[in-house]
C-alpha cells in the first residue's frame, strides 16, 4: 500500500496518490481532472486556481491537516497583489502535495466547464472547443544548432504540450519572428484542431502572454432572419447576441423563390451569396462592438441554415434544391477557412464549420435542433416544430427518429400580414379579447404593461404602437376564433353578426380592428381576412407536415410538443392549440425550447465531440419527403379549419369551448348580405 499522500479531487471524485512535492497541476494531469492552464504551469495565467479543504473528511476516509499543502509562495503572492486571488484559493501549479488532501476544482478553472442551459433540456454543454490559446516558450536561436524560429516553436510545443503536426498560413509565419523577439522568446498562440482534421492549425499569434480571449461566431442563417451569438470560447458564455433581416428576402420571401429567381436570372445565385456574405460581415462587425471585443479575436463560425441557404452561403446554385429528387450538391459537414466564404471582418486565419445537412429539404438547422433537443434520447414520443419561413419538424424518441420540412411562409415571422413586422419594441406581441365585449387588451415588446392599464401610454411612448409580430398575430387570430369573431373556416365575421363595430368592412371582407393610432400619429392595426388566409397556409402546412410524420410513425397522438424557432419561446401553447398549429396533448406537455438551431450552434461551437455526435445522429435520421407524399395535400386542406376539419382535440375541448358560429354570405336579390347559418 502506497504511503504517499492521497490528493481527491472535487467534484469529479478522481483520487490518487503522490509524492510529497508533486503540484497539484501534475496531480490533476494524470488523473484526468479537468483544470485548467494556458501557462503550461508558469503561475503566469491563473487559470489553474484550487480551493484546498481541511479538517475530518468521514466520506473520503482523510483528515486534511493545515500543512497538507506548502506555503504561500512568492509567485502566488505577486499574483494575488496584482490581480488579487479569492479568499482560500491556491494556484494548482504553486501549490505542492504534503499530505493527505482534499481539492476542489471551482467551475472557472475547468477547461470543459459545464454551461446550464435553461432551456428545454436540463443537459449541460461541455466544453472542448476547437481552438485553444497555448503559452510557450521558445528557444532562442544558436549558431550551432541552426533552425528556424517556426521549428524551434514546434519544438517547443511537443516539448511543453505534447502537441505534434503544426502547421501555419504564410500571414503567421510573417508576424512569428517581430512577436518572438517582442515578447522575449515567449508567445501565445491560438491553435485550432477539428475533430476530423489531422494537423493543428495556428490561428493567431501574441508576444508573451496573452491575458484577452478567443471568442466564436455560432450563426443560424434564417430565410427571414440570420442571428448570431458571440461566444467566448474559454466558457461558452455568450457575450452578445445579435440578428439582422436576411437581404435576400428582396429576391424572394421564401425558399422556392429564391431558387426561381436564380433559374431565371443568370448569376442571380450569385447576387443572393453576394447580399448574405455582405450581411454576415457587417453582422459580424456589429456584434463585436456590442460585445466590446476586436473583430480579429473571432477565430471561429459555425453556421446552421436550411438547404438552400447552406447553397446560398458556399456560393452552390440552389437550382436542384428546386426540382425532384431535390439533390444537395453535400449534405456532410464542412470544414472550411472563413475566406472561402469571404468573411473578412473576422480574423483572417478563422475557421467555418457548416453542420451536416439531413437530406432534401431537411438542412443543417434541422440538425442542429436534434442536436440540442436530443430526440433520439427520448424515452417519449417527442414532436419537435422549429417554426419558421421553412418549419423543420422531428418526429421520435430513442427507437426512431423522422424528420420532414414543411413551407409554412414567413407569416410566423410578422411577413405577408397587413400590420405585420418583425419581434421589435412597439411591436404587439400578446393579445386578449374579452368574449362578452370583443375588445381587446395587448402587450407591446418593450413594456410589461397591457394596454388597458391607466400606466401604458406613458410606457410605450418611446416605442410607440408600431405594428404586430409572429407571436402576436397567432394569439390575435386564435383569441378572435375564442371570442366568436372568426368561423371554424377562418371567416371574420361582420358588425352585424359579431355584435361589435370593431368588424369593419372591406370590400367583400372584414377586417378586426385592434388599435387606431391615427389620431397621434401611429398605424391603424388591424387583422385582415388576407392575414388569416395567410395564417392558416402557414398552420396548415406545419400541422399536415406533423401528421404526416405521424402517419410515418403509424401513430395518432403524440407524448409531448416542443415549439423552438427564434419566436418559439414567446407562443403561447393554448394559442397555438386552438390555431391548430400543434397536435392535441395537453398544455403541460408543450413546451418551449426558444432557438433550438441557435443553440445547436452554440454546442456545435463550443464542442468538437458533438459535432462529431451530430454527424453520426443525421446518419440515424429518416427523412421524409412532404412534397412527394400524396397524404400531404389531404392533411393540409382539413387543417385549413381552425383548428382542424377532422381531427379531434379533446385536450383542448377539455379547457375551452369553441364557438360554434359561421359567417359564410351569400349575396340576396337586393346585392345585401345576410346570414346563412349552418
Amino acid at each position: 500500500m502506497s504511503t504517499d499522500p492521497l490528493v481527491i479531487f472535487t467534484p469529479s471524485g478522481k483520487r490518487g496518490h503522490f509524492p510529497v512535492g508533486t503540484p497539484i497541476l501534475t496531480a490533476a494531469r494524470q488523473l484526468g481532472v479537468d483544470l485548467d492552464s494556458v501557462c503550461g504551469g508558469r503561475g503566469i495565467c491563473s487559470k489553474c486556481q484550487i480551493t484546498p479543504s481541511y479538517g475530518e473528511f468521514p466520506k473520503h476516509g482523510v483528515t486534511v491537516s493545515d500543512d497538507a499543502l506548502s506555503e504561500w509562495n512568492s509567485v502566488e503572492d505577486r499574483y494575488d497583489h496584482i490581480r488579487g486571488l479569492p479568499k482560500d484559493r491556491r494556484l494548482g501549479c504553486q501549490a505542492t502535495v504534503q499530505g493527505d488532501v482534499v481539492i476542489d476544482v471551482p467551475p472557472e478553472s475547468q477547461v470543459h466547464r459545464q454551461v446550464v442551459r435553461k432551456a428545454a433540456t436540463a443537459r449541460d454543454i461541455i466544453m472542448a472547443p476547437a481552438t485553444h490559446l497555448y503559452y510557450v516558450e521558445v528557444h532562442e536561436p544558436d549558431m550551432h544548432e541552426p533552425s528556424g524560429d517556426f521549428e524551434r516553436l514546434k519544438d517547443a510545443l511537443r516539448e511543453q504540450w505534447q502537441i505534434e503536426g503544426v502547421c501555419a498560413p504564410m500571414n503567421i509565419l510573417h508576424r512569428l519572428q517581430k512577436a518572438l523577439r517582442k515578447g522575449e522568446w515567449k508567445i501565445t498562440i491560438a491553435l485550432h484542431k477539428g475533430h476530423r482534421d489531422s494537423e493543428h492549425r495556428i490561428l493567431d499569434i501574441f508576444p508573451g502572454f496573452y491575458e484577452g480571449r478567443i471568442y466564436g461566431l455560432a450563426i443560424d442563417l434564417g430565410s427571414t432572419t440570420i442571428a448570431a451569438h458571440l461566444c467566448d470560447l474559454r466558457n461558452g458564455n455568450v457575450i452578445a447576441s445579435s440578428g439582422v433581416m436576411n437581404p435576400q428576402i428582396r429576391f424572394g420571401e421564401d425558399l422556392m423563390s429564391r431558387v426561381s429567381y436564380a433559374m431565371m436570372n443568370p448569376g442571380g445565385d450569385r447576387e443572393m451569396t453576394s447580399a448574405v456574405r455582405t450581411a454576415l460581415n457587417a453582422l459580424a462587425q456589429s456584434i463585436a462592438v456590442e460585445g466590446q471585443i476586436d473583430p480579429t479575436q473571432i477565430v471561429e463560425t459555425v453556421f446552421v441554415c436550411n438547404p438552400v441557404m447552406h447553397h446560398l452561403l458556399l456560393g452552390i446554385d440552389p437550382v436542384e434544391l428546386g426540382q425532384a429528387p431535390f439533390a444537395l450538391a453535400t449534405s456532410e459537414s464542412l470544414s472550411l477557412a472563413a475566406s472561402e466564404l469571404e468573411l473578412t471582418s473576422i480574423n483572417e486565419n478563422a475557421r467555418v464549420f457548416v453542420l451536416p445537412c439531413i437530406a432534401g429539404h431537411v438542412g443543417a438547422d434541422a440538425a442542429a435542433v436534434a442536436l440540442s433537443e436530443e430526440p433520439n434520447k427520448s424515452e417519449d414520443l417527442a414532436l419537435i416544430v422549429d417554426v419558421g419561413t421553412n418549419a423543420e419538424i422531428l418526429l421520435g424518441n430513442k427507437t426512431r427518429v423522422l424528420a420532414c420540412s414543411s413551407p409554412t411562409g414567413p407569416a410566423f415571422e410578422g411577413a405577408q400580414i397587413s400590420s405585420g413586422q418583425r419581434a421589435a419594441p412597439g411591436a404587439i406581441e400578446r393579445l386578449e379579447i374579452d368574449p362578452a365585449t370583443k375588445e381587446p387588451r395587448f402587450k407591446v415588446i418593450g413594456s410589461d404593461l397591457w394596454s388597458d392599464d391607466p400606466a401604458f401610454v406613458e410606457a410605450t411612448a418611446a416605442t410607440g404602437i408600431t405594428g404586430i409580430c409572429g407571436s402576436g398575430i397567432i394569439e390575435a387570430v386564435a383569441e378572435m376564433r375564442l371570442a366568436g369573431l372568426l368561423d371554424a373556416r377562418g371567416l371574420i365575421g361582420s358588425a352585424e353578426q359579431t355584435g361589435t363595430d370593431r368588424c369593419l368592412p372591406e370590400g367583400r371582407t372584414h377586417s378586426y380592428l385592434i388599435w387606431d393610432g391615427t389620431a397621434s400619429g401611429g398605424p391603424r392595426i388591424t387583422v385582415t381576412q388576407g392575414d388569416i388566409r395567410a395564417i392558416q397556409l402557414a398552420k396548415s402546412a406545419l400541422y399536415a407536415g406533423a401528421r404526416l410524420l405521424m402517419n410515418e410513425m403509424g401513430v395518432d397522438t403524440v407524448d409531448r410538443v416542443v415549439l423552438a424557432g427564434a419566436f418559439g419561446a414567446h407562443i403561447s401553447p393554448k394559442h397555438a392549440m386552438i390555431l391548430g398549429m400543434i397536435p392535441d396533448v395537453p398544455l403541460d406537455k408543450v413546451q418551449s425550447a426558444g432557438n433550438a438551431a441557435g443553440t445547436g450552434a452554440r454546442i456545435a461551437l463550443c464542442s468538437i465531440e458533438a459535432r462529431a455526435q451530430i454527424e453520426a445522429t443525421v446518419r440515424e435520421i429518416t427523412k421524409v419527403e412532404t412534397a412527394i407524399e400524396p397524404r400531404f395535400q389531404e392533411h393540409f386542406v382539413n387543417a385549413n379549419a381552425i383548428p382542424h376539419a377532422t381531427d379531434p382535440f379533446p385536450n383542448l375541448n377539455g379547457i375551452v369551448a369553441l364557438p360554434q358560429v359561421n359567417f359564410n354570405a351569400k349575396t340576396d336579390g337586393d346585392g345585401g348580405r345576410r346570414r346563412r347559418r349552418g
